[in-house]
């Protein structure tokens, strides 16, 4: 046994280490509850996040607890499953062990879905002044940012000033920017105007600054054009074809134009978590670890790797980095490895697609599911539907229920509370 290995003594009854307590690990770790195995599910942090939400939470829509739960508490009664809070450092294949900030773990079978973190495209100096959102501490500095925006402009006297502060800039024109824009126009116009007396917060601008030629490029292009549509109507500027190529604290360059504002979010890129570089292939532009056709590695069949970090294609396509296929990666890996513990060959995974969707705001969103094309009202309440089915634990389904309840007939966002001093109004004004 490895030094400060804390797993049980039990060594006949093979050992699983799972890296990652995110979608792809902890499928993988549920579809195991019933196999021979001891499982060791490792995270930095102590909770599962449903991050297709995350960006409510950065919108004061709904607060942590509502999108994340325990993982103790998920698996409490899966006795066969271990969690311990640590960070992965490295992976040696050879001794087959997992080097972790507070100790080593052995394995016999090692599953890693440690997911993405932001890219900035060589810019990582744009970082402090465009912030992304993976976390919820991203998603708590995002919110303390943008109240303390409008803050700031309530007792701004100089008009210029004024209007930096309710100017917002969301990169990127995926799901996550078009959701963060969407809501961002309709706190302005529709929750804060009776809540402040010196700024008029309704002349808020919110532009969106996509490089590519449309917004949500991996739908068909009519579902692009509602989406555009959609967002004008919410007051939200869309910029397109024209990429950015500066950031700082008093705004971002966009083609050859500069658009002033003491706000600005990244939801342009993303990049594989480090630890693939560490797993002896090759990775992509992204870093995602190219694996075999059953998700793990071809000269270590014992190592899998799922979710974000994994490179691999069904039915001919790359399959895509989004939360369905992670749990569908999770799941399958556990599959293999239940086979390979009967001494049966692993099988190829395969990929099933259940549409995309994207809400743009209150009863406007878009939803692409094979033949079916939706947008306006109907796609919003099938957005809903779908979103509150996949929450995990009944508490929080009725919790963000009654939340987007009480927000649809009142447009209030309850969770407005600065809680961190990291938001603009802690920043050197540029003047």
């Amino acid at each position: 046994m490895a030094p400060n290995d804390t797993r049980p003594a039990d060594t006949a009854t093979p050992h699983v280490v799972v890296l990652g307590g995110g979608f792809g690990g902890l499928w993988a770790t549920r579809a195991l509850a019933r196999a021979p195995v001891r499982i060791t599910l490792v995270d930095r942090t102590n909770h599962h996040l449903f991050q297709p939400l995350l960006y409510q939470v950065a919108t004061a829509g709904l607060s942590a607890p509502d999108i994340a739960a325990p993982l103790r508490h998920i698996l409490r009664k899966q006795a066969n499953a271990t969690v311990r809070m640590d960070e992965a450092l490295g992976i040696d294949l050879a001794a087959r062990r997992v080097r972790l900030a507070g100790g080593e773990l052995d394995y016999d079978y090692l599953l890693v879905a440690t997911g993405a973190t932001h890219a900035y495209f060589g810019r990582d100096d744009w970082a402090p002044h465009a912030p992304g959102l993976k976390t919820l501490e991203d998603a708590l500095a995002i919110r303390a940012r943008v109240l303390s925006a409008f803050e700031a402009a309530e007792r701004e006297d100089d008009p210029a000033r004024r209007e930096a502060w309710l100017s917002f800039v969301v990169i990127g024109g995926g799901p996550t920017g078009v959701e963060l824009a969407g809501t961002l126009a309709e706190i302005a116009r529709h929750t804060l105007p009776r809540e402040f007396r010196r700024a008029d917060v309704r002349r808020a601008r919110v532009h969106l600054v996509e490089a590519g030629p449309r917004v949500l490029a991996s739908m068909p292009e009519t579902l692009s054009e509602a989406t555009r549509r959609q967002l004008s109507a919410l007051g939200v500027d869309v910029h397109t074809g024209a990429p950015v190529t500066a950031i700082d604290a008093a705004g971002v360059d966009v083609g050859g134009a500069r658009i002033t504002a003491r706000t600005v979010l990244w939801a342009a890129g993303v990049a594989a978590s480090p630890l693939g570089r560490q797993l002896g292939l090759q990775t992509d532009r992204a870093g995602r670890v190219p694996v075999a056709p059953d998700l793990s590695l071809p000269a270590h069949p014992e190592v899998f790797v799922v979710g974000d970090l994994a490179s691999v294609a069904s039915g001919g396509r790359p399959v895509p980095g989004v939360a369905p296929a992670a749990k569908q990666m999770g799941a399958h890996a556990a599959a293999v490895l239940r086979d390979r513990l009967r001494g049966a060959p692993g099988r190829p995974f395969e990929y099933r697609d259940y549409g995309n969707l994207a809400t743009i705001g209150r009863m406007a969103a878009v939803v692409h599911f094979g033949r079916l094309k939706l947008s306006g009202l109907l796609a919003w309440w099938f957005w809903l539907v779908a979103h509150l089915f996949f929450l995990i634990g009944f508490r929080n389904r009725i919790i963000v229920l009654v939340n987007w309840a009480w927000s649809y007939w009142t447009y209030q966002r309850h969770a407005r509370i600065i809680a961190t001093k990291t938001g603009p109004g802690s920043e050197p004004d540029p003047g």
